[in-house]
C-alpha cells in the first residue's frame, strides 16, 4: 500500500480530523467536485441532468456506525421518504446504503426489520433494487449472511463485493446459488495483509479475474452484475471479454461516482452500455471523501487543480 494511500485512510478513521476538517472552507469547495450537495434534492437535480445522456443514478446518504437505534429510525424514515420523492419525480433511481447506518453494530434483527421496510417500499413503489454497501472486512461475513437472509424474502436486493479481498471469489461462487445482484468494486478500506491484496496491480488482476467469471454468469444465468470502476483499462478489458462470448451491450452495466470520469460515463451510455452514476449526499461525508481520495491518491492533485482553477 502506498504511503499516501495509507495516510489518507488513517485520516479517514480519525475522529479528531472528522470533527475539524469539514469546517474548512477550502475542503467544502473541493467536495463539490464529487458531491452535488448535502440533500437528496440536490441529487434529484443532478439525476434529471444525467437522464438527458441516457444515464440513470443510484443514491446513498452518507453515514455509518451509528451509536443509537433512534438514529437508525431516522435513517430508515429518510429512505422511506426518499422513495416517495423518487416516485413523484418519476426518475430511475436505485438506493444503496450501509447496514451500520441502520444499527448493524447494535442489533442485527433491528437492522433487518428496518432494511426490510425500505426494500418492501422500493419494490412496491419503484420496482427496483436496494443495494447493501460492503464495509470493512470485519463486516464481510456478517453482511453476506444478512444478504442471504433478505434475498430469501425479496428479489430486489443487491450486494457489493470487493476485489481486494482474498475471499471474494469463493464468496461469489457461493452467492451464485441464490441468483444474486452484485456490484463489484475494488475496495476502499484499510485492510491487513492477511485479508486483502495491497498492491494495486494485484487488486486489478483479481478484479478482472472476478469480472470474467461474472460475465459468464450474466451470459449463462442472466445474472445482473455491475462493474463499479473508473479504471478505463479494466473497463475496456471487460467490454472485450463480453464481446468474445457474445454478451449484448445492454447486458453489460457500469457504475461510477458522480464527478469522476464524466465524459467516459457519457461515452459508454452513448455506445449502448448501461451506466448508472452513484450520487452521494449528506452531512456525514468526511470518511467517505477521504476513502475516495485514497482509492487513487492522484485525485488529491485533481482536486487541488480544480479548486485553484
Amino acid at each position: 500500500m502506498s504511503i499516501s494511500r495509507n495516510i489518507l485512510l488513517k485520516m479517514s478513521e480519525s475522529s479528531y480530523l472528522k470533527e475539524r476538517i469539514p469546517k474548512i472552507k477550502f475542503v467544502q469547495k473541493a467536495l463539490k467536485k464529487f458531491m452535488p450537495g448535502e440533500t437528496e434534492d440536490a441529487a434529484i437535480v443532478e439525476s434529471k441532468k444525467l437522464v438527458e445522456f441516457g444515464i440513470n443514478t443510484v443514491y446513498t446518504r452518507l453515514g455509518e456506525n451509528i451509536n443509537h437505534l433512534s438514529e437508525a429510525n431516522e435513517v430508515r424514515d429518510h429512505y422511506l421518504q426518499l422513495i416517495d420523492k423518487i416516485k413523484k419525480e418519476n426518475i430511475d433511481v436505485e438506493i444503496s446504503l450501509k447496514l451500520t447506518q441502520l444499527g448493524f453494530d447494535i442489533s442485527v434483527d433491528e437492522t433487518y426489520n428496518k432494511f426490510k421496510s425500505i426494500v418492501e417500499k422500493a419494490k412496491r413503489q419503484l420496482n427496483n433494487i436496494v443495494f447493501i454497501d460492503m464495509e470493512g472486512s470485519a463486516y464481510t461475513q456478517k453482511t453476506i449472511d444478512f444478504y442471504k437472509r433478505i434475498k430469501s424474502e425479496f428479489e430486489n436486493v443487491g450486494l457489493c463485493l470487493q476485489s481486494y479481498l482474498y475471499r471474494t471469489e469463493k464468496d461469489f461462487d457461493e452467492l451464485l446459488k441464490i441468483s444474486p445482484v452484485i456490484r463489484l468494486v475494488k475496495g476502499a478500506y484499510k485492510e491487513p495483509a492477511d485479508v486483502a491484496f495491497s498492491a494495486k496491480k494485484s487488486v486489478d488482476e483479481n478484479y478482472f479475474l472476478l469480472a470474467k467469471k461474472m460475465i459468464s454468469s450474466t451470459k449463462e444465468k442472466d445474472a445482473r452484475i455491475i462493474y463499479g470502476t473508473h479504471d478505463e483499462k479494466l473497463i475496456q478489458k471487460i467490454i472485450e471479454e463480453s464481446s468474445k462470448i457474445g454478451l449484448p451491450k445492454d447486458k453489460l452495466e457500469f457504475q461510477m461516482l458522480y464527478g469522476i470520469k464524466t465524459e467516459l460515463q457519457k461515452k459508454l451510455a452513448a455506445e449502448g452500455f448501461k451506466i448508472r452514476v452513484l450520487i452521494s449526499y449528506g452531512a456525514s461525508w468526511y470518511p467517505w471523501y477521504l476513502r475516495r481520495l485514497a482509492e487513487r491518491p492522484a485525485n488529491v492533485w485533481f482536486v487541488l487543480k480544480n479548486v485553484a482553477g
